[in-house]
């Protein structure tokens, strides 16, 4: 009897055994295909290219070897550009200059006056601090005598259109190079505030002055004075007798121009520099 209860007993756990290994079953999550299965379903993925990465690799370690100049040059060119503040982990990142593992480069930058450093981060540092047209135009009237724009090319990235905006609306005087000793030219501002006072000794300087009518004696005097003539007259004549044509000057007489109401006159500002002329025409 004992033996035939147990027998029961077993039964009944067996069924239970059972019954819970086929609800683990039923409810199991497919496992996941191996590495092998999935390199096999995605036969489309481009195979990583090693060459690549040399290049990088190579590029990367020619800038870390590089001269302390050569690499301060591609930081500052990184810094003018964008015109943000880097630290250094984040040139490294832009331009692969190294400054915690370069000390030189690293002290060159904060040494240097187109960079400033704030004790973190790098930015560019222009000569003018200026940002936009309307600043442009303030600092230029700052100065009245001038101011070479050499030194204004560095303030934001379209700064030169934006200084012939200015002298095309004639907001600004911009003399070229032709004219200053500034490669790029001197910028003067255009405001009838700045007022220009002119002794009487140098406008009668200016009316009773005497041009010699031949080119030849204007530049003999130019040199005595110790200027370069711009022209080169006994040059220029000897080269029309080679080629034959006639230098002799013209018996036409050229008729005075009067100032009147049409004439354009740019020096407008000094308008007592033209008093005599009015005069010397009318009395003709």
């Amino acid at each position: 009897m004992a033996l035939k209860e147990q027998l029961d007993k077993f039964n009944k756990q067996q069924e239970k055994c059972q019954t819970m290994f086929s609800s683990i079953a039923s409810s199991r999550v497919p496992s996941r295909p191996s590495v092998a299965e999935s390199i096999i379903q995605k036969p489309d993925a481009a195979p990583r290219k090693f060459s690549d990465n040399t290049k990088q690799l190579q590029n990367i370690n020619s800038i870390r070897k590089a001269p302390v100049g050569a690499q301060m040059k591609l930081v500052i060119d990184l810094l003018f550009k964008t015109r943000q503040a880097y630290t250094a982990d984040q040139i490294n990142k832009a331009c692969y200059v190294d400054m915690n593992a370069n000390k030189a480069v690293f002290d060159s930058l904060r040494k240097n006056p187109k960079v400033h450093y704030d004790g973190r981060r790098f930015s560019y540092k222009a000569t003018h601090d200026v940002m936009d047209k309307s600043q442009l135009l303030s600092l230029v009237n700052k100065y009245p005598n001038g101011i070479d724009v050499a030194d204004l090319k560095d303030a934001y990235p379209n700064v030169m259109e934006d200084l012939q905006a200015l002298k095309d609306s004639d907001d600004i005087f911009w003399l070229t190079s032709k004219y200053t000793v500034s490669k790029e030219g001197i910028a003067y501002p255009n405001d009838i505030k700045y007022p220009f006072q002119v002794d009487n000794e140098f406008k009668a300087l200016f009316c009773d002055m005497d041009i010699p009518n031949d080119m030849m004696d204007v530049e003999k005097e130019l040199w005595k004075i110790g200027l370069k003539p711009a022209t080169n007259t006994a040059e220029r004549r000897a080269a029309e007798q080679l080629h034959g044509i006639s230098n002799k000057p013209k018996d036409k007489k050229k008729k005075k121009q009067e100032i009147t109401k049409r004439t354009k006159i740019t020096n407008s500002h000094l308008p007592e520099l033209f008093n005599c002329l009015n005069a010397s025409s009318s009395r003709n």
